[in-house]
């Protein structure tokens, strides 16, 4: 373990059962890494805490950067987290108990509070020399790894930023106010991690200030941080679209069988509204029973188109790509992706069923519904995340569930309501 780097150590933790972690853990008690804690799922972390014990948790949180001891903190307990507080040096319990105060996954929880700052009156050379008289100092003010050098107004209100690499190649006599970038993204505390995680995108950046409400500075978030929460963010997505927990896997059996019978009630309660929907047309299933056969193709061809359009619409709001100014355009788009592959498909699924059961208006009514099904589909795969966006519901928790309703409903309502009208 102690060969390993750090992500792998913890790859390799999350990898044991709960015993045989435990048993790692007590080994390593007194040499725990800290940069391993940072790296473990939550989950486990949890577990390796208690294992750990209150005073082991404060020395291995003591040695570690502001933001990562934080992330640790705030999955604690209140009763541990005082603990645990109260056993950790004043000066980190400071900067830890300031950073409790900001709301959860914002850019203040995110940003780490140990930044690089100087006067604008400083020139490059004395800025070098500083970094090196800290470095040789031991100073702990300063973070380990750092990618820009804020400088800072007499009130502490960030006025520019100088990359390591500009530093570095400009000679020792000239002023940082000189070549410092006057144009750098400034965060508020409060800014959510999602729009944190967009500003970097979009700005191509390494690291960004983070100040107070009257300006400040308070913090810097860097790229490392940002890569955390944009992996957070699409696991996130991604299971809430199944109706599943990040931490899942982790999950002890019967926290996991909670967390899903919620969402398997409300499709249980989906399914029986398409039963329904088919009992309304029973006599009409009793006198041909091929459409009992060709149901099924109708409502999973409607589901899985559906789901496309779905999966792309969410992750399009998450990334801000979708908004109110191109919906149209958007929708416009997934309707005709929708009926250009219902009329394809039709005609396919329509010679099937015309070679299978030697009918050809049979053909053409799963065909005619096949098209229906999908352009509804398209429809309502747009419309439903715009919907429950707009309504402030996150789009990916819900989303699906509505879907299948639709489609399902759509699909055997339209099937077997042409079938009654033009085979019977």
């Amino acid at each position: 373990m102690a060969e390993l780097h750090p992500a792998d150590a913890a790859d390799l933790l999350e990898r044991l059962g709960p015993d045989e972690r435990a048993h790692v853990v007590e080994i390593l008690r007194d040499d725990f890494d800290p940069e391993i804690l940072s790296e473990l799922d939550e989950t486990v972390r949890d577990h390796v805490v208690e294992c750990l014990g209150v005073e082991n948790v404060a020395a291995v949180i003591a040695g570690m950067e502001s933001d990562d001891a934080l992330e640790v903190i705030e999955e604690l307990d209140e009763d541990e987290q005082q603990q645990v507080l109260d056993a950790i040096p004043p000066g980190d319990r400071t900067l830890i108990k300031e950073g409790l105060t900001y709301p959860e996954d914002s850019a203040g929880r995110l940003m780490q509070r140990e930044v690089v700052t100087v006067p604008e009156f400083w020139t490059v050379g004395e800025t070098i020399d500083f970094l090196r008289q800290s470095a040789d100092s031991g100073d702990d003010e300063l973070p380990a790894r750092f990618y820009d050098v804020f400088i800072v107004d007499p009130a502490h209100r960030p006025v520019g930023s100088l990359t390591l690499s500009r530093l570095l190649r400009t000679r020792r006599p000239v002023a940082v106010a000189d070549i410092m970038d006057t144009e750098m993204k400034l965060l508020p505390v409060a800014t959510d991690q999602e729009e944190v995680a967009y500003v970097f995108r979009q700005r191509d950046l390494v690291s960004a200030p983070v100040v107070d409400d009257g300006g400040r500075l308070v913090g810097a978030i860097t790229i490392d941080d940002v890569v955390d929460v944009i992996d957070e963010e699409h696991e996130e997505d991604i299971m809430r679209l199944g109706g599943v927990k990040e931490d899942d896997l982790y999950e002890a059996t019967m926290d996991t069988t909670r967390s899903r019978f919620g969402w398997l009630l409300i499709n249980l309660g989906t399914a029986i509204l398409a039963s329904i929907v088919i009992g309304l047309f029973d006599a009409t299933i009793e006198q041909m029973v091929a459409l009992a056969v060709l149901m099924p193709i109708v409502a999973s061809m409607g589901g899985n188109a559906g789901t496309q359009t779905l999966t792309v619409a969410v992750r399009a709001l998450a990334m801000k790509e979708l908004t109110a100014a191109n919906a149209g355009r958007v929708i416009g788009k997934e309707l005709l992706v929708g009926a250009l592959n219902g009329v394809l498909f039709a005609a396919l699924i329509g010679a099937v069923a015309w070679i299978w059961f030697g009918s050809g208006t049979l053909g053409v009514v799963i065909g005619l519904a096949m098209i229906v099904n999908m352009l509804v589909a398209g429809l309502a795969g747009t419309t439903i995340p715009l919907m429950l966006y707009r309504i402030g519901v996150d789009p990916a928790v819900a989303s699906s569930v509505f879907l299948t309703t639709v489609t399902d409903v759509v699909g055997f309502f339209v099937f077997l309501g042409l079938a009654a009208l033009i085979l019977l």
